[in-house]
């Protein structure tokens, strides 16, 4: 385990230094989340509209629903880096050396976790002058779940850029196709219930879903909402099943 730490460690160092050096890329990927919070949460916080209950004021709402967002588009698409490398020859040279290839998924996973939280926290600070309350407990708490949505979501990545070996075509592929139906049926822009029938049930089958409810509970300091505990229970799944994945993805397919 200590060694398994360190190497961890190892990577983390390596692929977080290029965003030190320049976090001109960190910042363009909140772009579009900008404008969403900007744009389309001051248009929502305009009607008037009505979040459901334990979910507080619109801002509290909105708020963690654009986290989750950025979550969908950051980590989600963090394997394009390592298909980069795969193609690129630099993963060939990493592999030879002692470090295990259980650490270079965490390595990576961690970097991006820590990015998202980083990114997590201008967006939460940008909506105070907004009109939003922060409860910050309970924006802690939503940043901690998203952190571990977070790393099960780039260890799929990876387990996709390793599949889509050499040309990379399956990787835009699936993220693509997979980014938007995940946000829409996840309601993390309109409330899901004010739709047909139908897109509850598909809605109810989307592990994002429980995230985003959970992480309005929390960021509302509704600790005790019961979809804490389901939010809680698909990130955890996703993360352990993204893990077991990418490890063996890594062991057998390079």
């Amino acid at each position: 385990m200590p060694s398994l730490v360190r190497n961890t460690a190892t990577v983390f160092s390596r692929e977080i230094a290029p965003e030190l050096r320049s976090p001109v890329g960190v910042v363009l990927a909140m772009g579009q989340p900008l404008l969403f919070l900007v744009l389309f949460g001051s248009m929502l916080a305009g009607t008037g509209a009505k979040p459901g209950a334990g979910t507080g004021d619109v801002w509290q709402w909105f708020v963690p629903g654009i986290l989750v967002m950025m979550c969908l588009m950051g980590p989600l698409s963090a394997g394009h880096s390592m298909l980069s490398e795969l193609n690129g020859g630099q993963m060939e040279r990493f592999l030879v050396t002692p470090i295990s290839r259980t650490a270079l998924v965490l390595g990576r996973a961690a970097k991006d976790a820590v990015t998202l939280f980083a990114q997590a926290t201008v967006i939460t600070v940008i909506a105070i002058p907004l009109g939003m309350d922060l409860h910050l407990p309970g924006a802690l708490a939503t940043m901690m779940l998203l952190v571990v949505l977070a790393v099960g979501l780039s260890a799929l990545s990876c387990v996709l850029a390793i599949a889509s070996r050499p040309g990379g075509n399956l990787f835009w592929i699936v993220t693509q196709a997979l980014v938007f139906p995940l946000m829409l049926l996840s309601g993390i822009l309109l409330p899901v219930d004010a739709g047909p029938g139908w897109l509850s049930t598909v809605a109810a089958i989307n592990p994002v879903t429980y995230v985003v409810d959970a992480a309005r509970a929390l960021f509302a300091g509704d600790f005790l909402n019961s979809s804490v505990l389901h939010g809680l229970t698909a990130a955890v799944a996703l993360a352990a099943t993204g893990l077991v994945l990418s490890t063996r993805a890594m062991k057998r397919g390079i």
